[in-house]
């Protein structure tokens, strides 16, 4: 049923980064504006789109217009409903609409380089959810203002979303939230420490579907150390 890019497998593209020979206490703003966007805890990736149901698809499942919610208002270009020339389907056959894409950035917020990037780019306090676990948050998810406990409204999305890692098992995350910004939706992730993300792993990928947004990305576990530590 849907289209998805290929996952991307994040290169070793940061072992020149100027900040990286550098204590935090040295880091610029634009260290901390690459760390915040293009660093080994954080990447912008095209997020794939799920395609639409048609009207009667919708109808066969008991369900009546398109969905609508987190990852599906304002996601993509506007619905029109098809219209079929019955001639030129018999004659040329039926060619769908061309797959859609958007871009998200995905930050891994609990890792000591991002929550010392933010403070010295002097970024407004990023969403947050309380208790320990890997926090994983995915910006730049369409939508308007959702009225509404965040807590609430990321609860449907616990169910599409995990960590996976080499020859473990998949993790589901404890809670997951979303808050409303002025750039777009942040869906926050708190995943167990039980995951125990480690330096023998080569890497983990957080794979996640957001309403009409399909996400999976990899990260080079080698690459996210500080000072040979493993910040995460």
């Amino acid at each position: 049923m849907f289209w998805l890019l290929p996952v991307s497998v994040v290169a070793l593209l940061a072992a020149d980064a100027p900040w990286k020979n550098k204590p935090a206490s040295d880091w610029t703003v634009e260290d901390a504006r690459e760390i915040l966007s293009d660093s080994p805890w954080a990447r912008w990736v095209n997020a794939g789109l799920a395609r639409r149901e048609s009207e009667d698809e919708r109808r066969e499942g008991g369900n009546m217009g398109q969905p609508k919610g987190v990852g599906y208002d304002n996601v993509g270009t506007k619905y029109v409903r098809p219209q079929l020339d019955l001639k030129t389907i018999f004659t040329k056959g039926y060619t769908p609409p061309p797959p859609e894409a958007i871009k998200v950035l995905i930050r891994w917020e609990t890792a000591l380089p991002i929550r010392v990037a933010e403070l010295k780019f002097g970024e407004i306090e990023p969403p947050t959810l309380e208790g320990d676990g890997y926090k994983v948050a995915v910006y730049g998810i369409p939508g308007g203002v959702f009225k509404g406990d965040p807590l609430k409204l990321g609860e449907p999305l616990k169910a599409t979303s995990f960590l996976k890692r080499e020859g473990k098992p998949n993790v589901k995350p404890l809670r997951v939230e979303v808050f409303n910004r002025r750039d777009g939706l942040a869906v926050v992730y708190l995943f167990p420490l039980s995951a125990e993300i480690s330096k023998k792993d080569p890497w983990v990928e957080f794979d996640a579907q957001i309403g009409r947004v399909i996400i999976q990305q990899a990260f080079n576990v080698g690459d996210m150390q500080l000072r040979g530590e493993l910040q995460l």
